[in-house]
């Protein structure tokens, strides 16, 4: 075993005992937060929100925060699909450029006819168009697709995938699930052109083919679960509330060494709506102000919280399914009823991770199965000394 416990056991006791003595102020700034929330002036805070300039995410809010709202009832017929998917990535030390993407898919009808369909779609990514995403201009660096930007692209493939699952549903309300966020973080920190390729022609095209599958009888909703969500977004509109700026700016605060917004400090979302909402509840709506939704058009992402016993979870939709009442009642019924089939977690979402995820061992018989296909065609298949010593047992 190589992590002595037994030398850490104090510094874990250590870290205990801090966090004990924080409960108390913890439950006065929970406090704080529930009561600013209730007597929020829902106009100025609108208002307040938008003039504001702050250093951190601020969710936008459409409605009073504090409203909360219990399911609507179940269709009598409905289809949940999902998608989720595992990758291997490129690895230097290997004998070729390549990289896997292994989707999980689930197709589960309820009511008079019930039916589930699971599946999984492994696919290898080997040419030079696979690899890297090109510059617009000749020579300009080319964008490699490996690391975190592979991820981005497992997503828009996940994407893709339901996108193709729910055009085939015959028609009656069908909810097309994903696990995280509806956001390309990540892309903020990335050229243009990776921008372009990935989510104005990958990501957003499926979402705007999947919009387009609603009409005459055929209703599809579409949405993210986040389980036990760290986002601060509904917070740091209390901050705002709080803060005495007029107009709020960070940049400028006028007491930088008693700030007002601290009275919230380290509250989570989470811990504010379970004190909120009762068991099957959602919360108001809100939407994300993240610089990157400036390209998603129809598809801005908004949110609500939903309470699922004791699990509060994010669940994200676009904005023509936050604005639709129809969908946005049957997004709520349908994920709230998944997740108790799942116990806690919708089951069409762990159904589609079972399908999905890539073991250990299925990584290393990946990798023997290239390698050996090499020899067979007399191809050299070198590796490097560290990817060797990693597979030899030396003691």
């Amino acid at each position: 075993m190589s992590l002595d416990l037994a030398k850490i056991a104090s510094q874990v006791s250590g870290m205990v005992a801090r966090l004990k003595a924080g409960r108390d102020k913890e439950k006065k700034r929970l406090q704080s937060a529930l009561d600013t929330l209730r007597n929020a002036d829902f106009d100025k805070l609108a208002r307040k929100i938008a003039a504001s300039n702050t250093t951190w995410l601020v969710a936008g809010i459409v409605e009073p925060a504090d409203r909360h709202y219990p399911a609507p009832p179940l269709p009598t017929d409905f289809t949940v699909l999902a998608a989720d998917g595992s990758h291997i990535d490129v690895d230097r030390h290997r004998s070729t450029r390549c990289y896997l993407i292994n989707t999980g898919s689930v197709i589960l009808h309820y009511g008079h006819s019930p039916d589930a369909v699971l599946d999984s779609s492994p696919t290898l990514y080997s040419e030079d168009k696979d690899l890297v995403i090109p510059p617009p201009v000749a020579g300009t660096r080319e964008q490699p697709i490996e690391g975190q930007l592979l991820g981005i692209k497992r997503s828009v493939e996940e994407c893709s995938h339901l996108s193709r699952l729910a055009a085939t549903m015959p028609g009656g309300p069908t909810l097309a699930l994903l696990d995280g966020s509806l956001i390309m973080w990540n892309l903020e920190a990335y050229p243009e052109f990776v921008t372009d390729a990935l989510l104005v022609k990958g990501f957003l095209s499926h979402m705007d083919s999947i919009m387009k599958l609603n009409t005459g009888e055929r209703t599809v909703a579409v949405a993210s679960y986040i389980s036990f969500p760290r986002s601060t977004d509904v917070v740091n509109t209390l901050r705002v509330a709080l803060c005495p700026g007029e107009p709020v700016d960070c940049d400028r605060c006028p007491a930088p060494d008693n700030k007002a917004c601290d009275a919230v400090a380290h509250i989570r979302d989470r811990e504010l709506f379970l004190n909120l909402l009762g068991p099957g509840e959602r919360s108001a709506l809100f939407f994300s102000q993240s610089s990157i939704l400036r390209q998603y058009g129809p598809h801005q992402v908004y949110f609500f919280y939903l309470r699922v016993d004791d699990e509060m979870a994010r669940v994200e939709v676009p904005r023509w399914v936050a604005t639709d009442e129809k969908l946005l009642g049957l997004t709520h019924a349908l994920v709230l009823d998944q997740c108790r089939r799942g116990q806690g977690y919708p089951v069409a979402l762990a159904e589609a991770h079972e399908k999905a995820v890539l073991t250990g061992l299925d990584r290393e018989n990946f990798w023997q199965l290239v390698e050996s296909s090499l020899v067979e065609e007399h191809l050299p298949s070198p590796t490097s000394a560290k990817s060797q010593s990693k597979r030899t047992r030396w003691v």
